[in-house]
């Protein structure tokens, strides 16, 4: 699970409502709202040990309203949160992302996922979004794929009230429940990308993450049982009476993990591969039901 202390999105790309819709490619200069000096904001975070300081200050700044609310996006920043749930919003493969407290912010390296499933997706695709957290995923596969029908499914109610906000420009549907039991029966054989993002953090190393991630993300998103596989493993066995023949099932793990997690695949009568990118330090696990669609 990789820290959240890479460097922000550009002050440039602040959207004027963190609504989760594409904003226009070119955008006025952002002009900071709060009175606030720039500096003394980049100070007050430097000294809580952000590590881009001023980068966060000028979307924190661009963010707040006033003095006061400056302070108080400061206030949160400097006890802990991620940067993406004090400002609302992240940026996730071209889009901008709804991020409330205690829901999952979604990683770039997660985007890697999304192309993969993009590479190999029909045309009018039906896709699903498991454990879809803030429904990032299912935004952007429905954003690239267009036209498609989208579901997403989540076991947190604050994962599936931003969903809901995230997939609604796409006419998505956000179900609550634990994996495939969420969905509506109809899905079952239709699904032709199945992206999910299990958590496959190993209950043993979830303290080792980063604060931001350990403290302020639910344990949910993160544990991923004994080995980091279990809940994978319980989404590899059931996929294949949900995806439709020659759909595919994508799913972000560990180098580490990837050989147990393609056996799981190939356990469930799945046709498994590894798709690595060096650049985003990603790895994606995808199995394909056997058949023609």
């Amino acid at each position: 699970m990789p820290p959240l202390s890479s460097p922000p999105p550009s002050s440039a790309d602040v959207p004027s409502s963190p609504d989760g819709s594409r904003s226009p490619s070119s955008l006025p200069p952002v002009v900071p709202a709060s009175p606030a000096p720039r500096a003394d904001v980049a100070a007050a975070l430097r000294a809580a040990g952000c590590v881009f300081a001023e980068d966060e200050a000028d979307l924190i700044l661009a963010t707040a309203r006033t003095a006061d609310e400056t302070a108080e996006l400061v206030r949160r920043r400097a006890a802990g949160l991620p940067l993406e749930q004090v400002v609302g919003w992240a940026r996730f493969h071209g889009l901008r992302i709804s991020v409330e407290p205690d829901v999952f912010v979604p990683r770039r390296r997660t985007e890697f996922l999304v192309e993969q499933a993009v590479a190999a997706a029909p045309e009018r695709a039906v896709v699903v979004d498991l454990c879809c957290g803030s429904g990032a995923v299912g935004a952007a596969l429905a954003d690239a794929l267009d036209p498609a029908e989208l579901h997403a499914a989540d076991i947190d109610p604050a994962a599936v009230r931003c969903a809901r906000r995230n997939v609604a420009p796409f006419a998505g549907q956000v179900h609550t429940g634990d994996l495939f039991d969420a969905l509506p029966p109809a899905l079952r054989g239709r699904i032709d990308v199945l992206a999910a993002n299990v958590p496959y953090v190993p209950t043993g190393e979830v303290g080792l993450l980063p604060a931001e991630a350990r403290d302020h993300e639910p344990l949910v998103a993160l544990d991923g049982g004994s080995d980091g596989l279990d809940v994978l493993r319980r989404v590899t066995a059931d996929a294949p009476r949900w995806l439709a023949r020659g759909g595919r099932l994508l799913s972000e793990t560990s180098e580490r993990q990837a050989p147990a997690a393609l056996e799981a695949l190939r356990r469930a009568g799945l046709h498994p591969r590894l798709a690595v990118s060096e650049e985003l330090h990603a790895t994606v696990v995808i199995g394909e039901l056997p058949g023609r669609r």
